[in-house]
């Protein structure tokens, strides 16, 4: 089985229940059932990819039906143990779900299961991906998995339990095998990484740690990767992993978000550039930022050991020391800023472009030259108050380098801006249909189309408008409105949503008018007299006079 020339993830597999890593409540769990002879008809492993599912089902199938008992571990070869791990023994069918998801394949096994084992103390069928079957295939297994025969059990393992049907879940026992911790898979791979005589450093299984989130079956295939490709007599450091991973220091983070700080903006730029040389995917950068924010707003309830081998013990250093000195609200911006940026990176064809104008905003976000002067040493403006600043306000006025104003700025500022916009009377919206000729004097069609036809009037006040609408109404139609309003009239507006029905719409009311009018036309002499001339005639509009009311 274990032959040279497997991966590694193959060759190290694990045989018997020893042999596993990180799943020691579920299998003690389980030999306990074993040896009180309360065997389950079922049992459904749930979990991540590769933590294990499939490699415990055919250790219980193998345990269940060892010729030597549980507790002798197959010291003494054992014919049925050999052939389980060999996927060839005649009364353990592995049947992968995937590829046979009809109620035909669940009914020839259902038929398979009349007859009693061969060789073996309990026929076995091992359902892998078993979310896999049909609604109809889950319906046949019901009645077979509340009574099976003495000597049939079932085994499934499945990453979607959540697809699953309850009535199949309540007949199982179920297993949830949880992600390997970071400490057990650091030590595990250590000893793997000695077996092959591998040579890589402590950093760079770090790193493959990290990268394989818990599962030993990716983690052990980046690590076959990894040896195989480097030179016979070198070592696989972090700096190599990093380039054959795709992964980079995170220390770089580190000092960029530094440099982010103090607004060096050619400095930034230039050690992002450095960055993405390495072959770090934009996407891949984003996310690891959102990571750094994470550490620098909570490095203070973390410990090393939490961080997931993110950090090294200098890093961890650093991001503490420097989150004592950075405003909490400059870093939930930056979050704000960065999730924003992420989303945009499906719009922009240059995914590299938006990264580089990602980090000047943040430069401009954080407003450090004039609102926290930091120094080598970090020293803290405790006047600054960037908490309070409204994401909103950021983006309506980043055309300015003082972007971010602290709250005592902001009140000094808002007269003079009021004032200006407010010369003209014709500014003060003080009803719906003012709105609306504002639309139609700043040439916002789209934004007087939504108000017309997808806009119930609840309530209008100044400064704030309670509506009610229906499907058709544009996603943005809100942050449009508001953004408008507040360029037409230098004041935040509220726009809330109602379950009043509200007024009809304008486009309502333009109908019922025009139909109102329809029917007074009918009752006139005048349209009596057409149709009896034109009695196929259908009157589609009225017009009025322009002179008539």
């Amino acid at each position: 089985m274990n032959n040279n020339s497997n991966v590694l993830a193959l060759k190290y597999r694990p045989q018997t229940f020893d042999d596993l890593i990180g799943q020691e409540v579920i299998v003690e769990t389980i030999k306990n059932s074993i040896k009180a002879d309360k065997i389950p008809n079922a049992y459904l492993f749930t979990g991540i990819r590769g933590i294990g599912k499939t490699t415990i089902a055919r250790i219980v199938a193998k345990t269940l039906n060892c010729s030597n008992g549980i507790e002798n571990k197959c010291k003494v070869k054992c014919e049925n143990c050999d052939s389980i791990a060999s996927s060839n023994h005649i009364d353990v069918l592995e049947m992968d779900a995937a590829s046979k998801t009809g109620v035909d394949d669940v009914r020839d096994l259902i038929e398979f299961s009349r007859y009693g084992p061969t060789s073996a103390k309990y026929k076995i069928f091992i359902i892998d991906e078993v979310h896999m079957l049909s609604k109809q295939a889950f319906n046949a297994l019901l009645k077979t998995l509340e009574e099976p025969p003495k000597y049939l059990k079932f085994i499934f393992a499945t990453t979607e339990i959540k697809k699953i049907p309850v009535t199949v879940v309540s007949r199982c026992q179920r297993f949830d095998l949880s992600r390997i911790k970071s400490s057990e898979l650091f030590e595990f791979l250590k000893k793997i990484k000695d077996r092959e005589n591998g040579k890589v450093s402590d950093e760079a299984l770090r790193l493959i740690v990290k990268i394989s989130e818990g599962s030993v079956r990716d983690a052990l295939s980046l690590l076959d990767r990894g040896i195989l490709s480097i030179e016979k007599h070198s070592e696989l450091d972090l700096l190599n992993a990093q380039k054959i991973f795709g992964h980079f220091d995170k220390s770089q983070l580190i000092d960029l978000f530094e440099l982010i700080l103090k607004g060096e903006e050619n400095k930034v730029i230039n050690n992002y550039r450095k960055i993405y040389d390495q072959g770090v995917e934009p996407k891949v950068f984003i996310n690891d930022f959102l990571e750094l924010l994470y550490y620098f707003k909570n490095i203070n309830s973390l410990t090393l050991e939490s961080s997931n081998f993110s950090l090294n013990d200098e890093e961890f250093k650093k991001i503490k020391n420097i989150s004592n000195q950075v405003n909490t609200g400059v870093i939930i911006l930056f979050w704000q800023f960065a999730i924003s940026s992420l989303e945009e990176l499906d719009i922009v064809s240059n995914q590299n472009l938006s990264i580089e104008m990602f980090l000047i905003r943040l430069m401009y976000v954080s407003s450090i030259k004039s609102e926290i002067p930091l120094e080598d040493n970090f020293e803290k403006d405790s006047t600054s108050n960037l908490s309070n600043v409204n994401v909103q306000d950021i983006e309506n006025n980043i055309k300015t380098v003082d972007q971010i104003k602290n709250i005592a700025q902001e009140e000094k500022i808002k007269p003079d801006i009021k004032d200006k916009l407010k010369i003209n009377d014709n500014n003060f919206i003080n009803s719906f249909d003012k709105l609306l000729s504002f639309c139609l004097e700043k040439k916002e069609i789209k934004l007087k189309y939504e108000l017309e036809k997808n806009v119930n009037l609840v309530k209008f006040e100044r400064n704030r408008i309670e509506i009610s609408f229906n499907d058709n109404l544009d996603k943005n139609f809100v942050k449009e409105l508001s953004s408008k309003l507040f360029d037409w009239t230098g004041e935040r507006w509220i726009i809330t949503f109602s379950k009043s029905q509200g007024e009809m719409s304008v486009k309502e009311k333009q109908l019922n008018k025009k139909e109102k009018l329809i029917d007074e036309v009918k009752n006139l002499q005048i349209y009596k007299k057409v149709m009896e001339k034109f009695p196929d005639a259908e009157l589609v509009d009225v017009k009025l006079n322009k002179k008539e009311d």
